[in-house]
């Protein structure tokens, strides 16, 4: 049996476990894990088709927002061309995500039943209803018949447009990947920002300057709701927020941030000066900025999966809290 516990004792490991100087003698713990292995299943998803999938998302998104817009102005080209790229972008949106997937038929099983407590079924079933929208707006458009039903098609797409744009964001903040479920409150924000400064680049780069209008504007408010969501994201999530500052991921971002902010800049200047060429390598500008952004998150949100500190430091925060 055991003795009962000696206080002198206690007090001299204690001691013990600290040099004259009172400082630590043991070195700080490094974070690892058992064989090596990381905490986390890193994300086996390809960077090409997950972050374009959610590239376009928001490219289409905003385009379907902006088409519903000079719809109602009377603009009837940039209504053209949006509607074109809406249609355009959701369709290569899918087929990097079915690309991923494997083949079709998982995506169409997602389809079977409707969760509403899982992103992915939601966002599968609204991808269901919004492509084919977005399909029939860009046909009628390019036969010139059957006006109506355009119509009512750009305005059911921009309906969903918002949840497209950024149900993404939702999608990976409710995963376990650090740098990127830290962020649930803001992504969502970034996401809408950097597909409407997306749209409105596409616009830019395709639209004359007459019916530019709504597209500079857009190009101004997305820069400004993406960037400034962005940067409070960073500084709520704490060490979390490291991976965005290292490596592949830090390079994409200030990137990004250099072209959205120099392309809403450019765009703003373009609406007195009439440089139809000014606003077309604004548009170009926007356009890599958002797909630089995406590419950012997604191998920030990797390299924190792969680290197990960005996992354990947070729940031992948390605990002592």
């Amino acid at each position: 049996m055991n003795g009962p516990a000696v206080p002198g004792a206690a007090r001299r490991i204690r001691r013990r476990r600290r040099g004259r100087d009172g400082q630590p003698v043991v070195p700080d713990a490094e974070f690892t894990s058992y064989y090596g292995l990381p905490v986390l299943n890193t994300p086996t998803w390809e960077a090409l088709d997950i972050a374009g999938y959610l590239y376009l998302g928001g490219l289409a998104g905003g385009s379907s927002l902006l088409a519903a817009g000079a719809e109602l102005t009377g603009r009837p080209v940039l209504a053209r061309r949006a509607r074109l790229g809406a249609a355009g972008a959701i369709s290569l949106s899918l087929a990097a995500l079915v690309h991923d997937l494997g083949r079709p038929a998982r995506f169409l099983n997602m389809l079977r039943v409707f969760k509403p407590t899982s992103p992915m079924s939601v966002g599968s079933w609204l991808l269901s209803g919004y492509a084919p929208l977005t399909m029939v707006a860009a046909a009628t458009d390019a036969v010139r018949r059957f006006r109506p039903v355009g119509v009512a098609a750009t305005a059911g797409a921009a309906v969903l447009a918002p949840a497209v744009a950024t149900y993404t964001a939702v999608l990976i903040a409710d995963t376990a990947v650090p740098s990127w479920h830290e962020g649930y409150r803001e992504l969502p924000f970034v996401f809408a920002g950097s597909g409407a400064s997306a749209a409105a680049g596409l616009a830019l780069l395709t639209v004359p300057w007459a019916e530019a209008g709504p597209a500079r504007r857009v190009a101004v408010l997305g820069a400004a709701l993406e960037l400034g969501s962005f940067r409070l994201q960073k500084r709520r999530m704490g060490l979390a927020a490291e991976p965005f500052e290292l490596g592949g991921a830090r390079r994409l971002l200030r990137t990004a941030e250099a072209l959205t902010a120099g392309g809403a800049a450019l765009a703003l200047l373009t609406g007195p000066v009439r440089d139809r060429r000014a606003a077309a390598v604004a548009g170009a500008a926007l356009l890599a900025g958002s797909a630089a952004l995406r590419f950012g998150v997604f191998r920030a949100g990797v390299a924190s999966a792969e680290d197990p500190k960005y996992t354990v430091v947070p729940q031992r925060e948390r605990l002592g809290r």
